[in-house]
């Protein structure tokens, strides 16, 4: 019997410990924190379901979508995937050197290496951490209005994003083809590029995809500010309450989004077939 019950608790699931008198009042502390964070979010139940008719008057004057300016909504969609596009290329191509400098393990270690390392860390952080909503009002300040501000601004993003995954792609790479390469008197850029960056390719492109999904997004939202795109015209009929315009340029937004990311996902599968073969 004692050999039956010490074999039941051991097939019991693990319960969870007792917390001490200190986590317990972490614990008490951080969920008076979440509570005070919907406070100061304003979360309301009443403003959600008061705004139910207003939802619901809007979906009513946007339905069925004008198809009046389909032409120049068009075009202007077609602006904004070539910002996302060329964005994203340009972030791409700065991303990979500065990658090289902010992956760890790839240089010789030094002072000066060192300096390098965290100086490139440090701005590919920026890049990333600033939205790239302000780069774009950086940008129009610089350059003025249009597209070529909404492309800068998404290849400075796309830097620090594809920067980030580029470098930690590089330190995750099997190190012996590069040790090989090493021992048999290859230069420290050879072993590189000939060893470390073909074996984090597929990683790479990966990424790539991601990021100009990612651009795609964001290329509709900088046009609020004046950087190109269909943002503006999305802003524009909005303020004037045309809603069965605005409507239409949300469907087209969604369907340019929803192409680039079925896009994505196929060529990222072709990408790991052929990486495990």
């Amino acid at each position: 019997m004692a050999d039956l019950l010490t074999f039941n608790r051991s097939r019991l699931p693990e319960r969870f410990e007792r917390p001490g008198a200190l986590h317990f009042v972490a614990y008490v502390a951080l969920l008076a924190f979440v509570v005070w964070s919907f406070q100061g979010a304003g979360w309301s139940f009443s403003a959600l379901v008061s705004g139910g008719p207003a939802l619901a008057d809007f979906l009513s004057r946007s339905w069925p979508p004008s198809l009046e300016r389909l032409p120049q909504l068009s075009k202007a969609l077609l602006e904004t995937f070539q910002m996302a596009l060329a964005g994203t290329l340009i972030g791409i191509v700065l991303s990979l050197p500065l990658a090289v400098l902010a992956a760890k393990g790839l240089t010789r270690p030094s002072l000066l290496t060192r300096s390098v390392y965290t100086s490139s860390r440090l701005l590919i952080a920026l890049f990333r951490t600033v939205p790239d909503l302000v780069w774009a009002l950086v940008f129009v300040i610089a350059v003025g209005l249009g597209p070529f501000a909404g492309t800068l601004a998404i290849a400075v993003d796309t830097v620090g994003f594809c920067g980030r995954f580029f470098a930690e792609a590089m330190e995750d790479v099997e190190k012996g083809p590069a040790e090989a390469l090493t021992a048999a008197g290859a230069s420290r850029f050879d072993t590189i590029f000939c060893a470390v960056v073909p074996a984090a390719m597929p990683s790479f492109i990966t990424t790539s995809l991601f990021a100009l999904e990612k651009a795609t997004r964001s290329s509709v939202v900088l046009g609020l500010v004046g950087a190109g795109g269909i943002g503006i015209e999305l802003k524009v009929a909005m303020d004037f309450f045309d809603y069965q315009l605005a409507m239409t340029i949300i469907l087209m937004i969604f369907v340019l989004v929803l192409c680039v990311e079925r896009l994505g996902t196929f060529a990222r599968s072709r990408i790991l077939e052929g990486s495990s073969q």
